[in-house]
């Protein structure tokens, strides 16, 4: 389990899979940020919870990395 979760790899791949799937018209995770830059008018708890979906990897990406970096 400790390999998986600093396996930076794996979290690349995922990143730019689910984090920027669906691609078009544009990635997912970009029109979300976007909507939350112009104030999440309308934005419903589902909206948020598919926000720190498409989030979680690039979270994850960043911890591994920040982690090789330290060792």
């Amino acid at each position: 389990m400790k390999n998986t979760l600093n396996n930076w790899q794996l979290w690349l791949i995922a990143s730019l899979t689910l984090g920027l799937a669906p691609f078009l018209p544009e990635p997912h995770l970009f029109g979300k940020i976007r909507w939350i830059l112009g104030g999440a008018v309308g934005m419903k708890p589902m909206d948020w919870f598919d926000f720190f979906l498409h989030l979680t990897p690039w979270l994850l990406l960043l911890r591994s990395i920040a982690l090789k970096w330290i060792k």
